[in-house]
Formats: C-alpha cells, sequence, structure tokens
C-alpha cells in the first residue's frame, strides 16, 4: 500500500510568517511522518521563506499553486519553474478548477503547464472534476474522460511517476458539499480505467487524491474510501491544529 498524499492549498491566504509559523506548529505535531507524504502548496511570496524553513528536512514538500510554461521572458505576473526550483518547491497544482473556471485556462493550457513542470523536474498535482451542471446532465465521465486523457497523451511512464491526480468536483469546492463515497469511488474508479488504458500495468500506482470541501469532520468517512489515496485540501489546510487532525486520520485508516 503506498503512502497517502495530503496536499494543502491555501490559495490566496497567508503572508509569509503566516505561512513560516504554520511551519514550524506542524514541525511540532505527533504524526506519523513516514507514512504519509505531505505537501504544502502556498502563495507564490512565501515559497523562498518556508523553503529554508523546511530546508534539511524530508517530512514535509514544498509547493506551488501555478506555474506559467515558458522558462523566461517578457510575460509580466508570471513565475517560471526555474523560479520555483530556486526556493525548494517540489510540487505544483496545475488544472485547479479555479484556473480553469475563473481564470479561462483550457486543456491545452494546462497540460503546456504541466509538461513544463514534468521536463524540468517537478512533480506535478494535476487537477480534474466535473460542475454540478455536468454531473447533473450525466457528463462527469466525458468530463473526465477528456481531461486526464489530455494529460496522458504527453506523458510517458517516467512522467507519469511524477504525477498526482487530484479529482475536485467543482460543485464541491469550498460549498461545504462533498461527493458522496459511492460518487467518489465511482469516480476514481473511472479516472484509474481510463491512465489504466494508457498505460498498461501501472495505473495502480498513481495516487488519486479527493479534494471538495475535506475538513475534520468528514476526513474519515472519505478516507475510507477504497480508491481514495489522499486529499487536497482548501479551507480546512490554512489551520495547523485541524490540517493535522485530517494528517492523522487518514494515516490511521490506510494503515488498517
Amino acid at each position: 500500500m503506498k503512502k497517502p498524499v495530503v496536499a494543502a492549498n491555501w490559495k490566496m491566504y497567508k503572508t509569509i510568517e503566516e505561512s513560516v509559523n504554520f511551519v514550524e506548529k506542524l514541525k511540532k505535531k505527533p504524526l506519523d511522518w513516514d507514512e504519509v507524504h505531505i505537501i504544502l502548496c502556498a502563495p507564490y511570496t512565501s515559497l523562498f521563506e518556508m523553503g529554508n524553513s523546511l530546508r534539511g528536512g524530508s517530512f514535509v514538500s514544498l509547493g506551488a499553486q501555478n506555474l506559467y510554461w515558458e522558462q523566461e521572458g517578457a510575460f509580466t505576473g508570471e513565475i517560471s519553474v526555474g523560479m520555483l526550483k530556486a526556493c525548494g518547491v517540489e510540487w505544483v497544482i496545475v488544472g485547479h478548477s479555479e484556473r480553469r473556471t475563473r481564470f479561462g485556462e483550457s486543456d491545452e493550457d494546462v497540460c503546456r503547464k504541466a509538461d513544463s513542470a514534468l521536463q524540468n523536474g517537478l512533480s506535478v498535482i494535476f487537477c480534474v472534476g466535473e460542475s454540478l451542471e455536468e454531473r447533473e446532465n450525466g457528463k462527469t465521465s466525458r468530463v473526465l474522460q477528456r481531461q486526464v486523457t489530455a494529460l496522458l497523451s504527453q506523458l510517458n511512464e517516467q512522467l507519469l511517476r511524477m504525477v498526482v491526480i487530484a479529482y475536485e468536483p467543482i460543485w464541491a469546492i469550498g460549498t461545504g458539499l462533498h461527493a458522496t463515497s459511492d460518487q467518489i469511488e465511482e469516480s476514481h474508479r473511472l479516472i484509474r480505467g481510463i491512465i489504466e488504458e494508457e498505460f498498461v500495468g501501472i495505473s495502480g500506482e498513481v495516487s488519486i487524491l479527493y479534494g471538495g470541501s475535506v475538513n475534520s469532520g468528514n476526513c474519515r468517512e472519505l478516507s475510507e474510501v477504497s480508491e481514495v489515496n489522499g486529499f487536497l485540501i482548501g479551507g480546512a489546510s490554512l489551520d495547523a491544529d485541524q490540517f493535522a487532525e485530517i494528517v492523522t486520520t487518514i494515516t490511521e485508516v490506510k494503515k488498517e
């Protein structure tokens, strides 16, 4: 059984001081560090100081929430892979629904970002998921097929092993709602099946996370879904105590 992955997506929250304080508080938590992979995806402004705070330890990986696919150039306001790696970043979130819906990023855009990250040594948390309208119209499988296949079409086995898929139904992000266990199981199995079609025999090595209003109150139920290999957590990851509780819960459940 592979280690569960628990990733925090702080979005546009936390100053540099708040970010470093979170890291220092998390370090003191009695977590089973060897049995879980923790990733903290912070705002750009916090990454350098967080990298310094985490340097020399292997208990937490540092992640960014976005990047641009070019290495350098006249791209005002964008951040490159090289800039992220210089801060100690190892992971980057690509294709989050907020990037897709609020900022108009297409499948082509997010796949170019993923390719740039992977080709230059960053691991990727690749987000997929359907809107409420798409689910109600029976289009969930079609959406997931399109989003996942777009990514897989540009990967080889080596690059695939640097990818974690995060299933985030858009209608369950920041709403307090979360998909039922059956809905999650079905979607995760579908995603794994799509991977298996393209990469026979290794789909089981790919971690598939669930994201969508995960918190300390529902994390045990969600952890017990067999196809859930971890979480991508938004609001509940802002509090170190609640985040640590979620980490502890899924670690215990997956060891049972």
